[in-house]
């Protein structure tokens, strides 16, 4: 590595995270390259909206600094949770696997003050019924539209729950042809290097007939310009009522939830790839009951073969 000065800038910083970052990679496997792009990319937005240039020392990425840039996001209308990961991609430049290339190019970087930010996040809670009819009505008029990109990019997620950019990562060879049917099975690239759960998911017999004639000749990617598609879809979504920049993300909620509430908590497991912790609170709405009523003194009747179902517990 290249001799750099004592004070690195913000530029410098960014140049070299990525070499070290694939040289972590090759010993440990993290960090993942999506996650090292995404922290330089969001390491830039900081900069721009706090008004500091790359060449400034990276030492100006003051706590002040950080909550200029704080302000700046939500005045823009992103969430609280969205702004702060700005706020957490500046910090994972100076994370502790860092620390020793940084001292080898003769850089003496300290942590990074953080301002207090409270971790608050909403629980999911499942969109009226009103909006979930659009959600209906729109995704039915997509399958008569003549290009039939937009209905495959709203099934990927609203179906199997799949993140879009494993939707666009998707193909043909990811749907698994069995004799007792199809499985979608792919495994997320959010959780690849954490859990590493593989999603596999039985395709409805009728949906993959539609699948499969959607089909492109010989193409492997099962989403032709998806990325473009699902910006699309995300306009279209938040004109329904969905709010965010992520409009197509409330789909695989949709689904997750339905799958949760209908299935259980192992079924929703199965579909999202995450674990129970992650789908009650991002993805499920449990205060949302569908079964019927349930009668415990009528359960213990299971282990009084006399006794009669629906008798009045005594006072």
């Amino acid at each position: 590595m290249t001799s750099c000065p004592q004070e690195p800038s913000i530029r410098d910083i960014m140049r070299l995270y990525p070499e070290i970052a694939r040289l972590e990679r090759l010993k440990t496997g993290r960090p993942c390259k999506r996650r090292v792009d995404n922290v330089v990319s969001c390491v830039r937005s900081v900069c721009r909206a706090a008004g500091v240039p790359d060449e400034a020392p990276f030492s100006a990425l003051t706590r002040q600094v950080l909550n200029r840039y704080f302000l700046a996001a939500i005045q823009r209308g992103l969430t609280p949770l969205t702004a702060r990961s700005g706020v957490e991609a500046v910090r994972a430049l100076t994370a502790r696997w860092c620390r020793d290339y940084y001292e080898d190019n003769g850089w003496h970087l300290s942590p990074v003050a953080l301002p207090f930010l409270q971790r608050s996040i909403r629980r999911y809670a499942r969109p009226p019924t009103e909006l979930l009819a659009k959600v209906r009505d729109w995704y039915a008029g997509l399958a008569a539209r003549p290009d039939k990109m937009p209905w495959m990019a709203a099934t990927l997620m609203l179906e199997f729950a799949m993140r879009n950019g494993d939707a666009v990562r998707l193909t043909w060879n990811d749907f698994v042809i069995r004799r007792e049917g199809v499985w979608l099975c792919y495994t997320p690239g959010k959780t690849a290097l954490s859990s590493g759960r593989i999603v596999r998911w039985p395709v409805n017999t009728a949906l993959w007939h539609q699948l499969a004639g959607v089909r492109r000749g010989g193409a492997q990617t099962v989403l032709i310009h998806g990325k473009t598609v699902y910006r699309k879809l995300n306009r279209e979504l938040r004109a329904l009522g969905f709010n965010g920049s992520k409009a197509c993300y409330e789909l695989r909620k949709i689904c997750i939830d339905h799958v949760y509430q209908r299935y259980g908590a192992e079924m929703a497991v199965a579909i999202s790839g995450d674990d129970i912790r992650t789908i009650t609170r991002f993805y499920a709405d449990p205060s949302k009951v569908v079964c019927d009523s349930v009668c415990i003194f009528d359960m213990l009747a299971d282990y009084c073969p006399d006794a009669v179902a629906g008798a009045v517990a005594p006072d």
